[in-house]
């Protein structure tokens, strides 16, 4: 019994959920072995008495005659069938090894009486973290602390509780309704190639509670996980960089708690506007089965255009936190091509905003079919300036290796094609301070359903920043305020700039005061200007 079950353990030693010896630390034959089987697992452990120690007499006398000559003739046999199978593993080829590891599997099998479940981090080819990994992480860290030994801590919401995690190879045992389970970690790291770093957790349980387990049990990890993560979670900032792609695929994104403060009542923007917004957002949030239902991809875009200066990044901050969303923040200047720029997008998850900040600033997808004659002609012009100074024209390859590939068709194609329906619930924001200068394919209706202007600041806005600054609702200065703004523009960070106190001295009065004397200014040079021509 011993043999064959440590056979199984050293030919699968993956599908274990139990510490077993390797190979490498099995003892060396000696005349006598005790075995013994774990209380908690069904595990032989098999050991040698050295040779010189003596054998209490009560044990000698508990021991069958035939079952003492029996122990050597095993451990030879052991012995000799990793001897065999050392050098199985060196010379014979790897197709019948395989053959012959599939076949021992089978028979091994026949007769051990535990099943395994395994949960992989990434689904399918590693495209996507696996959802019931999640669960089950987080439903295993409210055990772990009584049984586990090595752990990892990590802070959830609001700062106050930690969760606690597994290490690896650390083992948890569970009950559920009188059926104990175990639960152990592994994390297979290959040294050469550490981006095939790959984790997961199995479940080991007796195949007489396989309806058990594989329903109700699993049912309940799964929902107290998933109430475990809601429980816990923190708004996440994620943003991708150049060297992301040289460590691991797997870790396309680096993140940090997102704690902007911004929220709707804190923006100086017009309450018609506000509203709007906020019921746009509401509506697309509940929409789950009208997405369904029309056959679109539950998903919404959002252009943020504007001056600069105009709170468009706060606006983005404003609607995460009305949500509840994470934020993507995509920098496409660092993506090699539409194939990394896909896993990226690929990699996000439900629940959450995609931003292209500056977006006519970020890569060369502004406006190329509306300039495609216009190229031609300035390209063939440059041609012929470039051979008469005697110069070659370098291609974008040759002059810069590193320098992005992204597309305008790569990205669209994600926003609205078939790879639009690789996830759900989601928001793309584009920003942008020009937004002539975007190409119409980029910006139509159906990729970016809602396009809103952030323009200068309204008297309505700043009686919000007056309110949220000074704790001011009326004063005699609002007034003048009200009248020079209707004479000149300032943008929202202006503003806020010039209504901030700077000092413990600095009272309203003298905050609003100083308002009035930058508006004033701005007044002044703007005559100015008229009055040169410009």
């Amino acid at each position: 019994m011993f043999y064959n079950a440590y056979l199984f353990h050293h030919l699968n030693p993956l599908l274990v959920p139990f510490p077993l010896y390797s190979p490498s630390s099995f003892p060396p034959p000696s005349p006598i072995f005790i075995a013994e089987q774990t209380p908690e697992a069904p595990s032989i452990l098999i050991s040698s008495v050295p040779s010189d120690s003596r054998i209490p007499d009560t044990i000698m006398m508990m021991m069958h005659p035939k079952m003492m000559e029996m122990w050597p003739t095993m451990g030879s046999a052991i012995a000799s069938f990793l001897f065999v199978w050392a050098m199985v593993k060196k010379y014979c080829p790897y197709q019948l090894r395989r053959q012959l590891e599939k076949y021992c599997h089978r028979i091994t099998g026949s007769f051990y009486p535990y099943i395994n479940i395994t949960f992989d981090e990434y689904a399918g080819v590693g495209l996507k973290r696996s959802e019931a990994y999640n669960a089950v992480e987080a439903y295993l860290s409210t055990y772990i602390s009584k049984s586990a030994k090595r752990l990892k801590a990590e802070m959830v919401k609001d700062g106050s509780n930690m969760m606690l995690s597994m290490e690896q190879s650390g083992r948890v045992v569970d009950d559920f309704n009188g059926v104990k389970v175990w639960w152990i970690f592994r994390n297979i790291e290959t040294p050469s190639r550490p981006e095939q770093e790959k984790r997961y957790y199995i479940l080991s349980f007796h195949k007489r509670y396989r309806d058990v387990i594989t329903g109700a049990y699993l049912e309940h990890v799964i929902r107290k996980g998933n109430e475990i993560r809601s429980r816990n979670r923190r708004m996440k900032l994620y943003t991708n960089s150049a060297g992301d792609r040289s460590i691991s695929k797997r870790a396309m994104w680096s993140q940090i708690v997102f704690e902007h403060p911004a929220t709707f009542e804190t923006m100086a923007l017009e309450s018609d506007k506000k509203k709007d917004i906020i019921e746009d957002l509401e509506t697309f949030s509940k929409s789950k089965e009208f997405y369904s239902r029309t056959g679109k991809a539950w998903k919404r875009g959002y252009l943020l255009y504007g001056p600069p200066g105009t709170g468009k990044s706060t606006m983005i901050a404003a609607m995460a936190n009305y949500l509840n969303y994470d934020v993507y923040d995509l920098e496409l200047t660092a993506v090699k091509d539409n194939v990394e720029l896909r896993r990226l997008l690929i990699e996000i998850a439900e629940k959450s905003i995609l931003v292209i900040e500056d977006i006519d600033c970020s890569l060369d997808l502004t406006g190329e079919r509306m300039k495609v004659t216009a190229g031609m002609e300035e390209e063939e012009e440059g041609a012929a300036k470039a051979a008469v100074e005697g110069r070659r024209r370098v291609p974008n390859d040759e002059a810069g290796g590193d320098m992005s590939k992204v597309t305008l068709s790569g990205l669209l194609n994600f926003i609205d094609g078939l790879w639009s329906t690789c996830g759900s619930e989601r928001l793309v924001v584009f920003t942008t301070n020009y937004v002539e200068k975007l190409d119409p394919a980029l910006i139509r209706r159906g990729r970016m359903d809602k396009h809103i202007e952030l323009s200068y600041c309204s008297f309505e806005g700043f009686k919000v920043f007056a309110k949220n600054y000074l704790g001011l609702e009326v004063h005699e200065i609002f007034k003048k305020v009200q009248h020079l703004m209707g004479e000149v523009k300032i943008t929202p960070a202006d503003m806020a700039e010039n209504l901030m106190p700077t000092s413990p001295t600095d009272d309203p009065e003298k905050c609003l005061s100083r308002l009035v004397e930058a508006l004033e200014e701005m007044k002044a040079e703007g005559t100015k200007n008229v009055a040169a021509g410009k």
